[in-house]
């Protein structure tokens, strides 16, 4: 089954909230997920950017889920909380790479430290 990344986009000038109804929300949402997540990734607190990166917005984490489609993947990303205020979800197929490609040679001399 493919995995699919969820890059969390909040608006420009957007400030982590740890609050209570916050983090509800986010458990919530993760606990919607649970069964597709590979890696709940982490959120982003300092950040920049460089290229073309979406007008008003900026990075405010990621997460890798398993879904059959990106259909499927798209439907559990249309429960984020990013999306009550303003932010968006980039949702995107990850490729699944050949062991002689370089990015699996990395992978593998990393999960070997």
């Amino acid at each position: 089954m493919p995995n699919f990344i969820f890059s969390y986009q909040q608006p420009a000038g957007y400030m982590t909230r740890t609050d209570e109804e916050t983090t509800a929300k986010w458990v919530a949402f993760f606990e919607t997920i649970a069964d597709s997540i590979v890696d709940p990734g982490q959120p982003v607190f300092a950040r920049t950017a460089i290229g073309q990166v979406g007008n008003g917005t900026q990075l405010g984490g990621y997460s890798v889920v398993e879904a059959p489609s990106l259909e499927h993947a798209v439907s559990l990303a249309e429960h984020c909380p990013t999306l009550t205020y303003g932010g968006g979800v980039q949702v995107g197929q990850l490729a699944e790479l050949p062991p002689d490609h370089p990015a699996s040679r990395l992978k593998e001399r990393l999960a070997n430290r």
